[in-house]
């Protein structure tokens, strides 16, 4: 959701992104400005200099005028003044004698008096020479725009619909309008920082489109008569969508704009352009090379002194004179350098917002927020290399700003949902396990849910089921509080040392306890910390005898194979559980310690994994349910008992009487039995009884075929 906001924020409110893109498109010509060149443009500059030696602005206008007569001798190709001349001189000689007069004075003037009029004395020098007056079209006046000097031609929509739109204009007087050969405005694109990044090559005011400055200059250059337009919906341009403007050609050069006739400015500061002081020049006190420079170019007249507000800021400069920005368009013109947003710019930018969302929300849907985190950095930095390399390559303004904004907006949306997600999850899962399994095993698994099924998997399991031995008897005469107390307090301790040794409690089947491990987490050496749990298990209960008068026993069975294990049971209620042959299996083992008389019984499964502990095997069993026969064994101890020397000697002589017995050599194992029962431990008296009941039952009766195996008649 958050993703589709943003792409139709894109495409509908580019606005919301436009500073940050541009500050990024400036930081690219400051990195990469626009190739240097020869220019085809000198600047004549009122500086401050100027200013000092020649007095206040406005000056005269026969100084103005003298500096195009020099121009023109100097062989400019066309003058353009970025300056309005919108009021009569002050300083006119012809103003002057009309005060005197007005005061009563009486003046004689010469036969050439006419010439003691300053406008018309500039506009006889502008009448001589390729000069473009500049005018400011602006929605704040009344004064009605001037007749423009060019024509414009152009197929399709007129012009004037998407054009941008002045109501009036700051003009020149009317005498300097007519004598000029052009007329082009210098009012720049406005923008939200005052940046001056584009300038319009054509504009509407008073329903007539009129020229910039610069490319009227390069019109009057070129001895060109007038301009044409080119739109999207002319013949030859396809169409779909609204008319706009595609580029402008003056002359023998083309310009492409943008649908509203700006052209992007691509900065190089022209360390390499003519700069002559307007003192210098009204003075004659330029050189052989300064005069050199003027020949052929176009000569731009305006002002860097701070005072006359001419100065602006520009992508590559935060104070720049305007005339200087009016020469880096003709430049840019002239040598074909152009910024371009391609016709595939704003699809491109909207796919590539969107895949890289959705490669952002597949990542952060199926990862913790550190590799969530990276795939952000990755992408966004894939986004601005592109729009970097689009730029250096091909002058392409293709903008990460939109893309790269998504991107984090996406991130910080899903952050957090994630976060609550998890921790959502967290809370289920210590909920659902905080009873089965040990807190630490609890928040691995809250910190790996996916390790998590509980939709039922298969895995390999040790299964423990674990009984008190005659509890019936036991809690017959008890009342149900004292049961429950008794109960309680043999569970709890047992229940501490299975969860300690990482089991997952199954559950509590009135004084039974079934656990299992290596589910839900892969719990490494599993059978091994299932033997150390049923040993430790033996002495807590060691411990709780110490202190009672009647003595408790309790039987463990150990088993080791695949289960079914998830969440199961009913839809109204369910639980996580095993189920399975080898969990059955390990019912029956547990059952069987009551038969052999030993306290843990365990599987062949279990023993094969755990080698280095203390097994004695017991039998071969048929359990019911099961046509397979088992080997059972005994549990006395760990590592630490295995490597004693008595038991050592104890297993080597189990084992062969074993062996006498399976291969049905009866006699001979009861000879062995008889001396194993004078070494063997208490807790192998019943076993060795029950062999010894077997041995006579079969020398007194022996059976036609032998496999050793014990069918189990009882669950």
């Amino acid at each position: 959701m958050a993703l589709a906001i943003c792409l139709i924020g894109m495409r509908t409110w580019p606005a919301v992104t436009e500073v940050l893109t541009n500050q990024v498109f400036d930081g690219y010509q400051r990195l990469l400005p626009r190739t240097a060149t020869e220019p085809p443009v000198v600047v004549v500059d009122i500086d401050e200099t100027s200013i000092s030696e020649l007095g206040q602005w406005p000056w005269s206008r026969r100084g103005i005028a003298s500096i195009v007569d020099r121009l023109h001798e100097l062989g400019a190709a066309a003058i353009g003044f970025d300056i309005v001349f919108s009021e009569p001189d002050r300083l006119s000689l012809s103003r002057a004698v009309d005060d005197l007069r007005e005061q009563g004075a009486i003046v004689s003037l010469p036969p050439a008096a006419e010439e003691l009029d300053s406008d018309a004395f500039l506009a006889r020098a502008l009448s001589n020479a390729n000069a473009v007056m500049g005018l400011a079209l602006t929605d704040e006046g009344r004064e009605p725009p001037p007749k423009p000097k060019a024509g414009f031609a152009y197929g399709g929509t007129d012009p004037r619909l998407y054009l941008t739109h002045f109501t009036s204009a700051v003009r020149n007087l009317d005498l300097l309008q007519t004598s000029a050969a052009g007329a082009g405005f210098f009012s720049f694109a406005t923008s939200r920082d005052n940046v001056i990044r584009a300038m319009p090559l054509a504009a509407v005011a008073g329903n007539e489109i009129f020229p910039a400055l610069s490319v009227e200059t390069l019109r009057i250059a070129q001895g060109a008569s007038g301009f044409v337009i080119r739109t999207s919906d002319a013949s030859g341009q396809g169409g779909g969508g609204a008319a706009a403007m595609v580029d402008l050609r003056v002359g023998d050069l083309t310009v492409p704009t943008d649908a509203e006739g700006r052209m992007r400015i691509y900065y190089s500061g022209m360390p390499n352009m003519p700069v002559i002081r307007a003192a210098d020049l009204i003075a004659g006190r330029m050189g052989a090379e300064a005069s050199a420079s003027v020949e052929g170019r176009i000569a731009l007249i305006g002002t860097s002194a701070v005072g006359l507000r001419d100065i602006v800021a520009t992508p590559i400069a935060s104070a720049m004179p305007g005339v200087n920005v009016h020469a880096e368009i003709i430049d840019q013109i002239v040598a074909g350098a152009f910024l371009r947003e391609p016709d595939w710019a704003e699809g491109g930018t909207l796919l590539a917002t969107f895949l890289s969302g959705v490669i952002l929300i597949g990542v952060a849907s199926r990862s913790g927020a550190l590799l969530s985190s990276a795939a952000l950095l990755f992408l966004s930095a894939t986004l601005a290399t592109i729009s970097w390399l689009a730029f250096a390559r091909a002058q392409y303004l293709v903008d990460p700003v939109g893309p790269i904004a998504t991107l984090f907006v996406v991130f910080l949306i899903l952050t957090p949902l994630r976060l609550a997600l998890e921790n959502r999850e967290k809370r289920f899962v210590k909920n659902a396990f905080g009873r089965y399994l040990a807190p630490a095993l609890v928040e691995r698994l809250a910190n790996e849910p996916r390790a998590l099924q509980l939709g039922g998997e298969t895995r390999r399991l040790t299964v423990l089921f674990s009984d008190i031995r005659g509890f019936t008897t036991l809690s017959e005469g008890m009342d149900p509080q004292a049961l429950t107390a008794l109960i309680n307090d043999i569970l709890t301790p047992l229940t501490d040392v299975l969860l300690q040794g990482e089991a997952t409690i199954d559950k509590y089947i009135g004084d039974a306890i079934m656990a299992f491990w290596n589910a839900p987490l892969d719990i490494d050496g599993h059978e091994e910390k299932a033997c150390r749990a049923a040993l430790a298990m033996l002495g807590v209960v060691e411990a709780l005898n110490s202190t009672r008068s009647d003595p408790i026993r309790i039987g463990i069975g150990l088993n080791t194979g695949e289960a079914c294990v998830g969440n199961l049971g009913s839809a109204q209620r369910f639980s996580y559980s095993a189920l399975g042959d080898s969990v059955n299996l390990a019912s029956r083992i547990e059952s069987l310690t009551k038969f052999y008389g030993v306290d843990i019984a365990v599987s062949e499964f279990t023993c094969e994994a755990v080698p280095n502990f203390a097994f004695l095997e017991l039998d071969l069993v048929r359990v019911k349910g099961r046509s397979a026969p088992v080997r059972l064994h005994t549990l006395l101890g760990d590592e630490t008992m295995a490597r004693r020397q008595e038991f050592i000697s104890l297993r080597q002589q189990h084992d062969k009487f074993l062996h006498l017995y399976r291969e049905g050599s009866f006699t001979a194992a009861r000879e062995r039995l008889t001396a194993l029962r004078g070494v063997a431990p208490s807790t192998m008296v019943t076993l060795y009884e029950i062999y010894a009941e077997r041995l006579a039952s079969l020398l007194a009766d022996p059976p036609g075929a032998w496999d050793g195996v014990y069918v189990a008649r009882s669950k």
